[in-house]
């Protein structure tokens, strides 16, 4: 059997020491979570987290570092190897519908985070905010802008 981990990026956004969190319904239990998903077939990590952070926010966002790689194994057994990105956020979009299974969107400080932890959808959810709080930031140099194909 071939061991294929799920890629997926997630947006750490910090705006006047909150973060940007989704609520979201997952196996029927409210969780909070980053702006998060899959990486879809075609788009570069700095596209997914775009897409991601729209989707599930109704917020622009825009790169600016990389936070960290997280490789993480679910109670279910199932593994996720996540790049975490910061950067600003730009326009909101009011008339936007958020993307199912988000249902709401909150500016939390890492304390009312904390105060949380049983809501976390799981522990990458505080890894990255205290990552990103004790000042590390990767270049996006070090990340492929766009999707590289094999020639032939």
């Amino acid at each position: 059997m071939v061991w294929k981990p799920d890629v997926t990026v997630a947006a750490v956004i910090e705006r006047e020491g909150r973060f940007l969190l989704v609520e979201e319904r997952i196996r029927g239990r409210l969780v909070l979570n980053q702006p998060a998903g899959h990486l879809e077939d075609g788009e570069s990590l700095l596209q997914a987290v775009a897409r991601e952070t729209l989707e599930e926010t109704a917020w622009s966002f825009r790169a600016s570092a990389l936070v960290g790689i997280y490789l993480w194994k679910s109670p279910r057994g199932l593994t996720t190897l996540r790049f975490a990105f910061t950067g600003s956020v730009g326009e909101f979009d009011s008339s936007r519908a958020l993307d199912p299974p988000v249902i709401a969107t909150h500016w939390m400080t890492p304390e009312e985070l904390r105060q949380h932890h049983a809501r976390q959808r799981s522990a990458l959810v505080t890894r990255c905010i205290d990552d990103y709080l004790s000042g590390r930031r990767l270049s996006l140099e070090a990340i492929a802008t766009d999707v590289i194909e094999q020639r032939s």
